[in-house]
């Protein structure tokens, strides 16, 4: 007998994920456990009712680049955010090099 985790049908890969989009469902295929393709399918979603209630009017090919234009702004930003907090971490580590360097210089005398 073989002992099944609970959480089963997310260890599986590449196994389709039903997900809802602007009314639509679709299957998707991926290496990522079917939390998180539901969690980007939510986000997406999301970001696609923003740009329809405030776009009255907008086809859905339009609705989905706005929201992809949307989405990847946010991707670069949230880039630059990481690279400016690794640069942060650095300087900091540096700096604490330096102090640490200093007291062990002082502690030989």
């Amino acid at each position: 007998m073989s002992i099944v985790p609970l959480c089963f049908e997310e260890l599986i890969l590449e196994q389709p994920v039903k997900v809802r989009i602007l009314d639509h469902e679709y299957l998707i295929k991926s290496e990522e456990r079917a939390t998180h393709v539901q969690q980007v399918a939510e986000y997406v979603n999301e970001r696609f009712q923003e740009i329809r209630d405030h776009s009255r009017g907008l086809s859905e090919t339009k609705t989905a680049i706005l929201a992809a234009f949307h989405i990847a702004s946010e991707y670069f930003q949230a880039i630059k955010e990481r690279e400016n907090l690794l640069e942060e971490i650095q300087s900091r580590a540096r700096a604490l090099n330096v102090r640490i360097g200093s007291v062990e210089t002082e502690g030989d005398k």
